[in-house]
């Protein structure tokens, strides 16, 4: 069922001679799937089509594109077995990750084929004309949202589905009306090859233009750079490091007409530790810290690599508590020796820096590519004059900074790059008490969770999956959850339009029965 061939629209391609294989990191083997990386010729011939694509679907109904969606769902479900045991094969993480990410993915899909069907993410707003109005005359006015053109869609390590192939991008930027070319990640190339015939076959069941979806191939960055900087790209979704995302970004604004690049990257997640919290539940916080930095290999982007608290006696048994909750616990298989090596790699660096003191550190020997877990302390002063203290390791491991006082978590919360997530555990008094610590927390994050672990993002309208600078290129936008559809859209005005050729959201009599501004006022009433 793998043929190792690049879709481009509804037809295999293979016409390179650049080979790659996907990695067992589990057997430490090549798999047995040759790849053909993506050709020039291939390159263009997908974004033509794509183009092509956009001229109709584009003006597709909320519904049609919404049975589209679900139709994808329903054929990555039939993919079955052979879906799940290629995942597993090609990132070794196990059975149940793979099945929940599976039904992660295609609840994302139908979330989104939900809003279609709702109809009022469009944003239709009317203002009507006032010819009598003094001193001059209102004009009628009307606006809503529309589709940008085909995008570009980064597959990544990490979740080989949610985020990847027919990940959230993917799923945001159809339903928002944008042909979409994925760049396969090479860890999961098999992986994404299947969903991509599922993919394809929705496609032609519900009956959509060929070249809607491609999938390219490739194992370095020639094919991603190619592809941003196509000049009928219009957009970019990429979820990965930081060199990579910046990398995209930089090229993207280099381009004759610059393209918007929604690039997730690195987060180390801070977390503080309020008194209350180490005081009444230290223990308790101890043991489920340890298992969310274990999760997965640490390899989530919401790893809570950092954690702060005042110096104290409770801080010290904290200390203690999850250096022994997190030493029992088992490593695990990481993504790719190249993953693993980078993990290893900053690791050392981090622990080598002067006043770093190894809280856990898991020496018992283990397979191949499997993570050995470490959490090292600092004080905040150190903490302070060293940036490299502030990076991601991308793996099982944290560091917890030990403040002198107040003034100085707040210090420390303030010199922190752009997060994904920040956590507050303590009782709902400390907020209060603590105004500046949880403000200067709140300036750093997109998403800040109070007596709880970050590890773990729901999809729903409310979820803010992005934060300032390097968490993410645009802090406004979310690459999770349906607003993540706003990212492949622009406003448009039609001003003194003839009611004949309105789009039908701003026609007079509302014949979709959308939610629409009428006059700054909300509402489904007729014109």
């Amino acid at each position: 069922m793998i043929t190792g061939k690049n879709y481009i629209g509804n037809e295999l391609s293979a016409k390179g001679n650049t080979t790659y294989h996907t990695f067992d990191p589990k057997l430490n083997l090549n798999t047995e799937w040759t790849f053909y990386e993506a050709t020039e010729e291939e390159i263009d011939s997908a974004v033509q089509k794509a183009y092509e694509a956009f001229q109709s679907y584009k003006n597709f109904s909320g519904n049609k594109k919404a049975e589209f969606l679900d139709a994808i769902a329903e054929e990555i479900e039939a993919l079955g077995d052979i879906l799940i045991e290629t995942y597993m094969k090609e990132s070794g993480l196990p059975e149940g990750r793979a099945r929940g990410e599976r039904g992660r993915t295609m609840g994302q899909l139908r979330a989104f084929s939900n809003l279609l069907r709702e109809g009022s993410w469009v944003e239709a707003t009317i203002d009507r004309a006032q010819p009598d109005r003094e001193p001059l005359p209102k004009i009628d006015i009307r606006k809503m949202l529309f589709p940008v053109g085909p995008i570009a869609v980064f597959g990544s390590s990490n979740f080989p589905l949610a985020f990847s192939t027919a990940g959230g991008d993917t799923a945001s930027a159809l339903a928002a009306g944008c042909p979409v070319i994925v760049k396969s990640h090479p860890m999961h190339s098999g992986t994404g090859e299947l969903v991509s015939s599922a993919v394809i076959k929705a496609a032609e069941k519900t009956g959509m233009p060929d070249g809607l979806f491609s999938n390219l191939n490739s194992s370095g960055i020639e094919v991603g750079q190619q592809l941003v900087f196509h000049p009928k790209i219009k957009g970019v979704g990429f979820t990965g490091s930081i060199k990579g995302g910046t990398a995209l970004y930089k090229l993207a604004n280099d381009r004759k007409e610059p393209i918007p690049v929604f690039a997730e990257m690195g987060s180390i997640n801070p977390v503080v530790a309020l008194p209350s919290a180490l005081n009444e539940k230290g223990e308790e916080w101890a043991e489920k810290y340890a298992g969310s930095i274990m999760l997965g290999a640490g390899q989530f982007c919401t790893n809570p690599g950092l954690i702060l608290g005042i110096k104290s006696t409770s801080l010290d048994r904290f200390l203690d508590s999850l250096g022994k909750a997190i030493e029992k616990l088992e490593p695990s298989c990481m993504l790719h020796p190249n993953i693993h090596a980078n993990y290893e790699k900053g690791k050392q660096e981090v622990s080598g820096q002067g006043g770093a003191t190894v809280i856990a550190d898991y020496s018992a020997s283990v397979a191949d590519n499997y993570g050995q877990q470490k959490v090292l302390t600092v004080n905040g002063a150190n903490f302070l004059k060293n940036p490299k203290l502030h990076q991601e390791v991308f793996g099982p491991f944290s560091i917890v900074v030990r403040c002198s006082d107040a003034a100085e978590l707040t210090e420390v919360l303030h010199k922190l790059e752009g997060q994904l997530t920040g956590t507050v555990l303590g009782s709902a008094g400390e907020i209060e008490s603590y105004a500046k610590v949880v403000d200067a927390l709140t300036s750093r994050v997109g998403r800040i969770i109070f007596n709880g672990v970050p590890t773990g993002v729901e999809v729903c309208p409310s979820m803010q999956h992005g934060g300032p600078f390097p968490a993410s290129t645009d802090s406004r936008f979310t690459s999770v959850g349906t607003s993540a559809i706003k990212r492949w859209v622009r406003p448009i005005s039609f001003q003194n339009w003839p009611q004949e050729a309105l789009p039908e959201e701003l026609k007079d009599d509302n014949p979709l029965g959308i939610m629409r501004i009428l006059d700054s006022e909300h509402s489904k009433d007729q014109v």
